[in-house]
């Protein structure tokens, strides 16, 4: 039996508890497993770190409803992707990455694992021939966000799958900003997931987490093995509390979508705004390619003010609902200037972000609130 995406989201890998009847898979805070006798585990648990039924539970909702073969939960996202490139990576390898991606992972390749030898090369990616020209022989991965942060640019997923294999490499797709509910890289030809689900898998703000989907189940087993070996887990709570969020995710990204595209109404119509980033706006250069492949656009929305990067760092500081924060894809709109908060890294680098550059996470409440907060912060 097929089932939709929210009804995945509810039911995979949480049947209710054998023992009591609970509806809710337990949080198992246990460190080790009672084994039957030596060598003998009680459904293949024996400790945490290794496997924990609660993160069992979230890794096969996940699994689910990107429609992967294995999916895996870590601690953090920057977490999933470090052990993400040490599973399919050596030293000497290439990566192709977005010139518009997330400050920390730009810092991961940058900081990280350029010491380790591991070269990389910024390209647009909404450039096929810009790509295509950027592949060698040591190629392993063309790494994709989609939306890119903080531009909102878009890459066409499956001409890169198609561009990446060809190549002998793997498409690495970024489905943070999109959330499974309105983008299926894996069905586009990806061949894996990332997530920071601290975002809209989550929803609440109230935990850090990461995950890897993978639509091979080999070398799904082969990023287990390393998760294990690595260490870097998600802890039982943690997944226990992600899981949860991942219920409501449908119900809350269809409310992101909603107040966002208001809200970008709202912004083109401003005399102080100079440019609205929207992959929803006809104009946008990436608007075919996103309405191929997204469901709706997302709850991400990025500006421009007049009055230049002072102005930008103004606008954040008045608002009142929309709070002053990073991260994204909570309940709660967020505003941040990312020049001087999330890609702060990126500074002086070709990640570099525009000063006068305003993102939004748009959250859920009453809409009109959210229009008249932004309304008094952009009045001068």
């Amino acid at each position: 039996m097929t089932n939709g995406f929210e009804t995945l989201a509810i039911h995979a890998g949480q049947e209710p508890d054998p023992v009591t009847g609970a509806v809710v898979p337990p949080i198992y805070a246990t460190s080790t497993y009672k084994q039957d006798g030596v060598g003998g585990l009680r459904s293949g648990y024996e400790y945490s770190r290794s496997a924990n039924p609660t993160r069992t539970a979230l890794e096969e909702a996940l699994a689910a409803v990107e429609g992967g073969a294995r999916g895996l939960a870590f601690a953090s996202g920057l977490a999933a992707e470090d052990a993400l490139l040490r599973t399919v990576c050596a030293p000497q390898d290439h990566i192709v990455i977005p010139n518009d991606a997330y400050g920390g992972t730009y810092r991961l390749f940058a900081k990280v694992h350029q010491r380790w030898g591991l070269h990389y090369d910024p390209v647009p990616l909404g450039d096929l021939d810009a790509v295509a020209s950027a592949l060698t022989q040591k190629t392993k991965i063309i790494w994709v966000e989609t939306p890119t942060n903080p531009l909102l640019g878009i890459a066409d997923i499956a001409a890169l799958a198609q561009l990446a294999h060809d190549n002998g490499s793997l498409l690495v797709v970024d489905n943070t900003f999109a959330s499974p509910y309105l983008q299926q890289p894996l069905a586009l030809g990806a061949d894996v997931v990332v997530h920071s689900t601290t975002k809209y898998v989550g929803g609440h703000s109230d935990v850090v987490g990461g995950a890897l989907v993978a639509a091979d189940r080999g070398l799904g087993e082969e990023l287990a093995y390393h998760q294990n070996a690595m260490g870097a887990v998600a802890g039982p709570f943690d997944a226990w509390l992600t899981l949860r969020g991942l219920k409501t995710l449908g119900v809350r990204m269809d409310r992101h979508c909603d107040n966002a595209e208001r809200v970008v109404d709202l912004l083109l119509a401003h005399p102080r705004v100079t440019q609205v980033l929207y992959p929803g706006l006809g104009e946008h250069a990436g608007h075919e390619v996103a309405a191929k492949q997204m469901k709706r656009f997302g709850g991400m929305v990025s500006f421009r003010v007049a009055g230049g990067e002072d102005e930008a760092v103004e606008v954040c500081n008045r608002t009142k609902l929309f709070t002053l924060g990073e991260s994204l894809g909570g309940v709660e709109s967020l505003i941040e200037h990312p020049g001087r908060m999330t890609h702060a890294s990126a500074a002086g680098s070709p990640l570099e972000v525009p000063g006068d550059l305003v993102r939004l996470s748009v959250g859920i409440e009453t809409i009109d609130d959210l229009l008249a907060d932004l309304t008094r912060a952009l009045a001068r």
